[in-house]
């Protein structure tokens, strides 16, 4: 039923958890769980700052995150696979899955807090309404 997952991480505790039903799941289906980290970089964020130093240590971090998800995958011996992409989360979440026929999204509903979710949406709600693939939300 389920061959590919994915897993769209910020480096919180929520998605950590949301990886850890990814696994749950990967172990029941013997499906590959992809870990997703995005880098958020807009014009925006361009022109208050975010220059090449800051996209850099950004990415690192992001790999950072995936990591962390990843190495729990191998612990429970699940075929894993990371990727840090720049982008609009919830475009560059959306086109990972396309690219990569994943067949569920298992996510956080909660990682980013504050002015930045209120100002931006929630990006696992965009994700819900922007595709077509299942996406498991689970609430922290």
């Amino acid at each position: 039923m389920y061959d590919t997952l994915l897993v769209p991480t910020d480096g919180s505790e929520a998605a950590m958890d949301a990886a850890k039903h990814a696994y749950s799941l990967g172990e029941r289906y013997d499906a590959t769980v992809h870990v997703l980290a995005v880098v958020e970089h807009s014009e925006s964020a361009s022109i208050v700052g975010q220059g090449d130093e800051k996209l850099e240590t950004l990415q690192e971090d992001g790999t950072e995150a995936t990591q962390k998800i990843i190495k729990e995958g191998l612990s429970r011996d699940i075929e894993t696979v990371g990727a840090v992409k720049v982008g609009d989360p919830d475009k560059v979440i959306l086109d990972y899955a396309d690219e990569h026929n994943v067949d569920m999204i298992i996510m956080s509903t909660h990682g980013r807090s504050g002015v930045g979710r209120f100002l931006m949406g929630s990006i696992t709600e965009q994700v819900i309404r922007g595709g077509e693939i299942p996406v498991l939300a689970i609430q922290r």
